[in-house]
């Protein structure tokens, strides 16, 4: 053919079915708009930037590239103007045609074989199923991002001085200088650091008090270092617990979420009756920490209370206050100006960046003591000097507790972080584990229990081995503020956009082949893509795998590579589309099914192997990011066993259904031409 023929032959061949696969590959992205919670922002901007690439794609592919090919092509020799049947196929010494042709031809050659080769890859099917069901591909909503810093929070026993919760810091810091990729330490004693996403989320801009501390780690360029953020908090974790521990302080590495905000990775949210005290919701915390303490991969576990303490209450003797003159009120203004003083006046020192405030009030001695409270002096009623202690008494008061609601429910949180397991599998184990109690067991946990190996555990039989239990009528809820409940929701917002995409397509195949059966076979290329998706994340951590301090750093299977998964859908169908189409074309030339089948395969192999190899190597850079390297790894796997599988299975599964059927599939209009 001339160019210009051969490239509007082209158009005209590849046109339905490069328009319908491109439509496909939108439909399987256009549910991610309709995300819920908190992960739909962040959802939303793909689901309008890729059909809007793909329609780009679409006329470039018609424009351009046609107008390019012409060029390039028109210079070359070119044969007898008019087409024959003969251009559909490859030559007989082709090397592509030869190896195509000896791996499908004896699979059509006999049924039994075309058989075998559906029920191995239904069997192959279940197998990858099964790796994620039995743990070896751990599930995570988002991974660890690689940031620049983190944050160590410190909480000393309520009642410490800030000089004493200054030097636990201070100590902490020494031991992080040690890592050569930390770059600067900030502490901060008795409050809170600069508010960022961490203290809004997580209230940190709310901590005052002597007794609490927190180090702001600053960490040098990600290309001065060679392990991320996340393997270097794992990596000094150990010595901070240690120094923590040293003073009974309780301590937790905060990393900067690369996701919607959480409390905390692990929420319980520990509720009762109305019958209950908030002591009992306490105990039950309690029980509920020292459950999380049991299970592996479980660190910085704490139980949101304050502990008890007492204050000194002056009680004033209204009577002998009446007697010598002297009104309730100013013994309540003598107290406020002898405790915590009154402002008289501000001081501007050249030094400092802001005025200084003038406070009036007793020493901290002086007003730490009570006998020496009980002697200030008060004017009676004839001038005499009155003592304190003569005008009422003090006493020891139990502290008022801040007690935290929810929905107008008092509510105890229990915060945990997890280290090198996903979250979904504790929580999971830890569940299962709760036992009901009876009347004769009292609630608490089983330490002595034999917990069971995490290798023994899988989806389908979960559970530690530790049973634990809280009274009756104690509700622990852990689909709160962690991330299980944006787990649980993203999942389920992405399961049903998968089904909605895969809906879509097949209406789409249904009006492009005008038949209900055919689009089934064109769809079955995508659950091929989870044959190679889940052996592949499964063979990462298999052999990738590593470990830093004793903490493994697994691959997770995330909510990106659920989205790669669904973007695989209208990818593998495109490439199934490409195919059948060829093989109708043949058939509308007059070729038999067989040959049809032999040949579409064949001349379409290097087209549908150059696509499926650009889209890999397109994501392979993606794989160095941490948040999107599970769609990167997704598509790769994917791409790489679905293209394969899908040049193998589809024309054995179209072999087998029309092969004795009028038409051979093709539609009834084109049939009865």
């Amino acid at each position: 053919l001339s160019p210009r023929l051969a490239v509007l032959r082209a158009i005209q061949e590849v046109r339905p079915a490069l328009i319908m696969s491109t439509v496909a590959i939108i439909l399987s992205f256009v549910p991610l708009f309709f995300i819920t919670g908190m992960m739909g922002p962040y959802m939303q901007p793909m689901a309008l930037n890729v059909p809007l690439s793909m329609l780009m794609s679409l006329v470039v592919a018609f424009t351009i590239t046609p107008w390019m090919s012409y060029h390039l092509l028109r210079k070359a020799t070119h044969g007898s103007s008019e087409a024959g049947k003969d251009d559909l196929t490859l030559p007989s010494s082709d090397p592509v045609r030869q190896v195509y042709v000896g791996l499908l031809n004896p699979l059509l050659d006999r049924r039994w074989r075309s058989y075998t080769l559906l029920a191995i890859t239904v069997v192959l099917f279940a197998a990858s199923s099964w790796l994620g069901a039995a743990r070896q591909v751990p599930l995570k909503m988002l991974p660890f991002d690689n940031k620049g810093e983190f944050q160590v929070v410190v909480d000393m026993p309520e009642g410490t001085t800030l000089e004493r919760t200054d030097r636990v810091l201070r100590e902490m810091a020494r031991y992080l200088s040690g890592a050569s990729e930390i770059r600067t330490v900030s502490g901060y004693a008795g409050q809170a650091s600069a508010m960022d996403f961490n203290g809004l989320v997580r209230h940190y801009y709310m901590r005052r008090g002597g007794h609490l501390g927190e180090l702001r780690v600053n960490l040098v360029g990600k290309r001065s270092r060679v392990q991320q953020s996340h393997e270097i908090c794992l990596r000094v974790r150990d010595g901070l617990t240690r120094i923590a521990e040293a003073h009974g302080a309780a301590m937790a590495i905060v990393e900067i979420p690369p996701g919607p905000p959480v409390l905390s990775t692990l929420v319980a949210e520990v509720k009762g009756q109305e019958t209950h005290s908030y002591g009992d919701l306490v105990d039950a915390a309690r029980l509920v920490c020292e459950r999380l303490r049991q299970e592996p991969g479980v660190v910085d576990e704490d139980v949101m209370i304050e502990a008890e303490k007492l204050d000194w209450r002056f009680v004033p003797d209204q009577e002998k206050a009446a007697l010598n003159g002297i009104s309730t009120a100013e013994l309540a203004e003598t107290m406020q100006l002898a405790l915590s003083g009154v402002q008289a006046g501000t001081l501007h020192v050249p030094s400092e960046s802001n005025p200084l405030d003038i406070y009036v009030r007793l020493p901290r001695p002086v007003r730490s003591a009570i006998g020496t409270l009980r002697g200030i002096r008060l004017p009676g009623r004839d001038g005499a000097m009155v003592p304190l202690g003569e005008l009422g008494r003090f006493e020891k008061v139990p502290a008022r507790r801040s007690i935290y609601r929810k929905n107008l429910r008092r509510v105890v949180f229990v915060t945990a972080e997890v280290a090198g397991r996903a979250p979904a599998e504790v929580i999971l184990d830890i569940d299962s584990d709760r036992e009901m109690p009876d009347s004769g067991t009292a609630p608490g946990v089983r330490t002595e229990a034999t917990p069971r190996s995490l290798d023994e555990r899988t989806y389908l039989s979960n559970g530690g081995g530790v049973p634990w239990s809280v009274p009756e009528g104690i509700v622990v809820d852990w689909a709160g503020e962690g991330e299980w409940d944006i787990t649980l929701d993203v999942f389920r917002d992405l399961g049903i956009a998968f089904g909605a995409a895969c809906l879509g397509i097949y209406v789409l195949l249904v009006y492009q082949t005008a038949s209900y059966f055919m689009p089934l076979i064109l769809m079955l290329a995508i659950p091929l893509t989870v044959i190679g998706i889940l052996p592949g994340f499964w063979l990462l951590n298999s052999i990738g795998l590593r470990e830093v301090a004793g903490y493994p750093t697994p691959v997770f299977f995330t909510a990106t590579a659920m989205i790669g998964m669904i973007a695989l859908a209208g990818i593998a169908v495109r490439n199934a589309i490409l195919l059948i189409e060829f093989v109708h074309e043949a058939l509308r030339e007059g070729m038999e099914l067989r040959d049809a089948l032999l040949e579409s395969g064949a001349v379409r192999f290097r087209a549908i192997f150059l696509t499926a190899g650009t889209a890999m190597l397109a994501a392979l850079p993606i794989t160095l990011d941490p948040i999107f390297s599970g769609l990167a790894w997704a598509l790769i796997f994917g791409l790489f066993v679905s293209t394969t599988f899908t040049l193998l299975v589809i024309p054995i599964a179209y072999w087998l259904v029309y092969e004795h059927a009028e038409g051979h599939g093709l539609p009834k209009e084109d049939d009865g031409q």
